[in-house]
């Protein structure tokens, strides 16, 4: 089994991390406090407190952190260059850029692979082990890393050896965010109309344009309770993201710039750091 070194070991790191230790591998996970270092401990996991003891001997290396300046931060950096083992597999599961992507892979240590690995899914999926991964990079790393990637995911897809599962990463948050905004705008009709969200929710979830996403957002919407999964403010990064990608690939986006709009007047009302399905309750608010 593999000596894995982990960095960013957050909501969707943490599960990840612990099923990887359940399926034999040595995991190993950045903590920079003392509170985090005994908060993983209690999950049972290794730690090091410093990114050049944390890599060494590692045979694979996860970073799932923030945004561009989190991945350009660790990836980048003088320390990383110095201490990360040649030879080893660079595995990225962060939602960023495909351009700071790009520049992590021109700017890597001689002799490490890169995986773009960017997933799809919940919390809850990810501690089921049933993500989707989203992978680019060479395809013979790929092939190696499928037995590490079945810990977590039910499905892993091989996308291309460049960027492109950073771009597919987008194009599908920029769908999940949209469904948040949609949604709410939908469901505010049919309040007026005099049905309730839990009715329509039900018949929704068995209609035409039932989704995964959807279903797992029915309790959060009906008990009014909008503690996070994702934060509105993640989401917004992304659209933003997205955007970008079509200024970039000269693609007019319209519809994504009202919902990237959207999400920006509900962080500046302070609903950044609630789930970004708040965006259901403000539609409803906002016809009352």
């Amino acid at each position: 089994m593999a000596v894995i070194s982990w960095i960013g070991a957050g909501k969707m790191g943490l599960p990840v991390c612990k099923r990887l230790k359940d399926a034999g591998h040595d995991v190993r996970v950045l903590a920079r406090s003392p509170e985090r270092d005994a908060a993983l401990k209690a999950e049972g996991l290794a730690t090091a407190s410093t990114v050049p003891v944390l890599v060494k001997g590692a045979d694979i290396i996860f970073t799932c952190v923030s945004d561009d300046r989190a991945l350009a931060d660790v990836l980048l950096s003088e320390s990383f260059a110095k201490s990360a083992p040649k030879g080893a597999t660079l595995i990225d599961m962060s939602t960023v850029s495909p351009t700071i992507s790009a520049e992590v892979a021109n700017k890597l240590p001689a002799g490490m692979v890169y995986l773009r690995a960017p997933v799809s899914g919940s919390t809850a999926m990810a501690t089921a082990g049933t993500l989707t991964a989203l992978v680019s990079g060479p395809e013979q790393a790929f092939t190696a890393m499928a037995p590490v990637f079945a810990a977590f995911t039910k499905k892993a897809f091989h996308l291309g050896t460049g960027e492109e599962a950073r771009v597919l990463k987008l194009v599908i948050n920029s769908l999940v965010a949209a469904t948040s905004a949609l949604l709410g705008e939908a469901l505010a009709v049919g309040l007026k109309g005099g049905l309730e969200n839990a009715a329509m929710l039900e018949v929704i979830n068995q209609s035409a344009v039932a989704s995964p996403l959807i279903g797992y957002k029915t309790a959060m919407i009906t008990k009014g309770d909008y503690a996070p999964a994702a934060t509105l403010t993640m989401l917004m990064k992304d659209v933003e993201l997205f955007l970008a990608a079509g200024r970039e690939t000269g693609v007019p986006l319209p519809l994504n710039s009202l919902i990237g709009d959207i999400y920006k007047g509900a962080a500046a009302r302070g609903l950044g750091e609630q789930d970004f399905f708040v965006l259901v309750r403000e539609a409803a608010a906002r016809a009352s």
